[in-house]
């Protein structure tokens, strides 16, 4: 992985300094090992670190402002919807196959630098495991990881309802998502 120094004298790289991060390294070292959770507000990326917590969007939008903060405007902050399946997310459980779905469509955020696919999710998180069941990627700005990537995610999901002819409405489907991402939370 490539590195660089945090040098930037803002206020979300002086709360990553004062912890003793001072590498992009360290930083991506760092979000891994920080617990999986939603955050009181999405679009904070300094709560990652005050609130100990963080999901694969407030991970990468941390990483992705400190990149641009840093002069690293080359790192892209994706949102890529996959299959998600008991195979490439373990942790879900059960929940599809007492639903009766193959898969659901997940959005996932992560970086991309040059050819290199950067996943800090959790420190097991693998964008191999993952890769071959991405339906669609697109580029995004950190403050898109909040209420544009949720509609854009339910957007995709109905569409791929009707496009997959499912008896499910969009609220059962949704409510079978939570629970997998209660279940990935809950791990």
């Amino acid at each position: 992985m490539f590195d660089f120094t945090i040098s930037s004298k803002d206020h979300l790289s002086k709360i990553i300094t004062e912890k003793g991060i001072t590498s992009w390294s360290e930083l991506v070292n760092y979000v891994k090992n920080i617990p999986y959770g939603r955050n009181s507000n999405r679009t904070d990326a300094s709560l990652v670190i005050t609130e100990n917590k963080g999901t694969c969007s407030s991970k990468h939008a941390l990483l992705k402002r400190i990149a641009d903060l840093n002069e690293m405007h080359d790192i892209e902050l994706i949102i890529g919807i996959y299959k998600m399946n008991v195979t490439n997310t373990p942790k879900i459980g059960n929940v599809l196959l007492h639903s009766d779905l193959k898969y659901i469509p997940e959005a996932h955020c992560y970086l991309r630098y040059n050819d290199e696919t950067i996943d800090a999710t959790s420190n097991s998180s693998d964008f191999e495991s993952i890769k071959n069941d991405v339906m669609i990627e697109k580029n995004i700005q950190p403050d898109q990881v909040g209420d544009y990537k949720v509609k854009y995610h339910k957007d995709f999901i109905k569409e791929w309802i009707i496009s997959e002819k499912l008896n499910f409405s969009f609220s059962e489907i949704w409510k079978i998502r939570e629970q997998c991402i209660h279940n990935l939370s809950d791990n």
